[in-house]
């Protein structure tokens, strides 16, 4: 949940309990890089007024962010009165050099005013509050600009100072956890993605992480957590019922390509609708880890298209999911092989499906039956009629290029889904009908249950990789001081030929058709198998080693020593005096806990000491190192 205040209410709430002094910029940058002020000018285009703290926005940059903080015209939010104000609030995320602690991108949350009047040049005007960041913390960065946008309308360049000086204040980023972030009377009350939703060294590198929670974080469950609420990955708090609404049942598509890394030309009407649906579908393949590039709004200034526009026919498309609303990308990008069109041209006007009212004798404690669940009628579930026919073989005829002319929303694409759309999700969606109030609420609904079902079914699809994924603890009465085992090796030959004899298991079996094992191959060719793979292999190494490490703090050294023979006591000392000497490696850095071990192993050295035979003993201690590990004084 997040408490912010609203309207009016902004400049005092975050003008409350202010930071007093210039903030710390190095504790500014943990959250955020800059607080950019950006007009669009008639004569010299977009112009930067304001960036706070000055200097902090690298002059290669500042292009780029200027464009990308507006849409590409007015003309989707022109009203009919003499004047009027449309606000709106999108992301974006583009290459940068200063970016290098965030695998090279920065994120520009974009508080968008238009003010339409007659008396102004041409008729409106229009400015961006913008927040760059090297994360991608949609769910802190929407909400503070909810409170920033109007308040840097209200008092001008004193609102960046005063949410700069609370930001300043902010605790460093956990991932994973749920924060409280204060801004004036208002808290911010957000869970941070898991740090698995980065990339190594990447956008969460730099955080804070518990090495427990690390590795606990990386456990490969058949079911996802009971709580869908927590964040499995990035995006969370992305509408995906809402944005995805009319296409219900292509998510399942969609997942796929996310899943296997295709490209995906993402077409909307507006910056919001079309980073609204980037941002859904990087989060429908949590908790898998999003390798593929992605671009929730992407304009023709940005220098990667100059790349991209330069593809010959023929040539691949990089993987990457791009979000536009310029339909100038529709010929430019003639090789990208999926294209699919999210959203309403007008964003006032909300779009209602048909509602099947619940007979009221079904009505049971708790059901309202002013609500109905989705006609899947209206949505064609695969059910044959003349008119969905038609309509199907003109929108194939016509292609993409059609959005020239009318927006529709569709997907463009050859790929044959191996997924069938699952109808028991489907028919627990519910619609509200018209009532704006309602249909928030009920989105907050529908998207728990799209995002549950999309969590399980990843998660199931990932558990076959957990046999080379899962930590080992030592077996009952053996001895936790010798090497643990090394992960069983991984061979995508073997893997694919050792799945396709025991099954995908039975959740996968009832909605995958029988080509199944086709997208485990294009899954382990595409891009995000192996960056998602290492990162767990690292990580249940980490594990083990914690596992094996306390194993060794609870062992009683002199029971097991009863059950060895001689030789091998010698070698448990050896392993004993290895696992000391690297505990106090790690005791010599400040570590509280390697110190407690210091003292364990110690006592475990000693006691298998005492039981050697004198000549063993003495030399052993000619060594001078070894000597002061037993405390014995040559």
């Amino acid at each position: 949940m997040k408490h912010h205040p609203q309207g009016s209410t902004a400049a005092s709430a975050a003008a409350e309990g202010s930071p007093v002094g210039e903030p710390d910029g190095d504790a500014l940058r943990r959250w955020v890089l800059a607080f950019c002020v950006i007009r669009f000018d008639l004569e010299q285009g977009q112009v930067v007024e304001e960036c706070y703290p000055p200097g902090d926005l690298p002059p290669s940059d500042e292009l780029c962010v200027a464009f990308s903080s507006f849409p590409d015209s007015m003309s989707h939010h022109q009203h009919r009165s003499r004047s009027s104000i449309h606000d709106s609030i999108f992301f974006f995320r583009i290459r940068s050099a200063s970016a290098s602690t965030s695998g090279g991108f920065l994120y520009g949350y974009v508080f968008n005013r238009q003010r339409q009047d007659e008396r102004l040049k041409r008729g409106g005007e229009q400015k961006s509050v913008v927040i760059l960041s090297p994360r991608p913390y949609s769910s802190v960065f929407r909400p503070l600009l909810q409170i920033l946008g109007p308040l840097c309308f209200d008092i001008g360049k004193r609102a960046l100072e005063l949410v700069a000086a609370h930001v300043a204040s902010w605790p460093s980023p956990i991932p994973g956890k749920l924060m409280e972030l204060p801004i004036g009377s208002a808290v911010l009350k957000v869970h941070l993605p898991p740090l698995l939703s980065f990339p190594a060294n990447g956008d969460g590198d730099g955080d804070r992480c518990d090495g427990d929670e690390l590795a606990l974080s990386a456990a490969m469950a058949p079911f996802p957590p009971a709580n869908p609420s927590i964040p499995q990955g990035l995006f969370h708090d992305a509408d995906l019922f809402g944005i995805f609404r009319g296409i219900l049942l292509q998510l399942w598509v969609l997942w796929e390509l996310l899943i296997i890394g295709e490209p995906l030309l993402v077409i909307a009407p507006t910056p919001p609708q079309c980073s609204e649906a980037v941002a859904g579908l990087v989060s429908l393949v949590a908790p898998l880890l999003c390798s593929i590039d992605y671009r929730p709004y992407f304009t023709i200034h940005d220098p990667d298209f100059a790349a991209l526009n330069s593809l010959r026919e023929g040539d691949a498309f990089p993987p990457m999911v791009l979000g536009v609303t310029n339909l100038f990308f529709l010929k430019a990008l003639q090789n990208i092989p999926h294209i699919v069109s999210v959203g309403s041209p007008s964003p006032n006007s909300g779009r209602s499906l048909q509602v099947a009212a619940r007979p009221s004798s079904t009505n049971g404690p708790g059901k309202n039956p002013r609500f109905g669940k989705l006609n899947l009628e209206q949505l064609s579930l695969n059910k044959f009629s003349p008119t969905n026919l038609l309509n199907a073989m003109k929108l194939r005829r016509d292609g993409p290029l059609s959005l020239m002319t009318e927006h529709k929303e569709a997907i463009w694409s050859t790929y044959s889904a191996t997924t069938k759309p699952d109808t028991s999700v489907l028919n627990r969606l519910i619609d509200a009908g018209m009532s704006p109030r309602i249909e928030e609420s009920m989105s907050v609904v529908n998207n728990e249950i799209l995002r549950r079902h999309f969590l399980e079914l990843t998660t199931n699809f990932l558990a076959p990789f957990g046999p080379y994924l899962r930590a080992t603890m030592p077996l009952e009465g053996s001895s936790p001081f010798v090497e643990p085992p090394v992960l069983p090796p991984f061979h995508a030959d073997d893997f694919l030929k050792s799945l396709a004899e025991r099954g995908p298991g039975k959740f996968l079996s009832k909605r995958m058709r029988a080509n199944w094992l086709d997208l485990y191959r294009c899954f382990l060719r595409g891009r995000n198998f192996m960056p998602w793979f290492q990162r767990r292999r690292v990580i249940a190494e980490l594990e083990q080693q914690r596992l094996w490490r306390q194993a060794r703090m609870n062992a009683d050294m002199k029971k097991l020593i009863l059950k060895m023979s001689e030789l091998e006591v010698v070698d448990s000392f050896n392993a004993i005096e290895r696992h000391l000497l690297r505990e106090m490696q790690q005791s010599g850095r400040g570590g509280v806990d390697s110190a407690q071990a210091c003292q364990k192993l110690k006592g475990d050295l000693e006691a298998v000491f005492n039981v050697l035979p004198k000549d063993t003993q003495q030399l052993l201690l000619s060594h001078p190192q070894r000597a002061s590990l037993l405390g014995v004084g040559l």
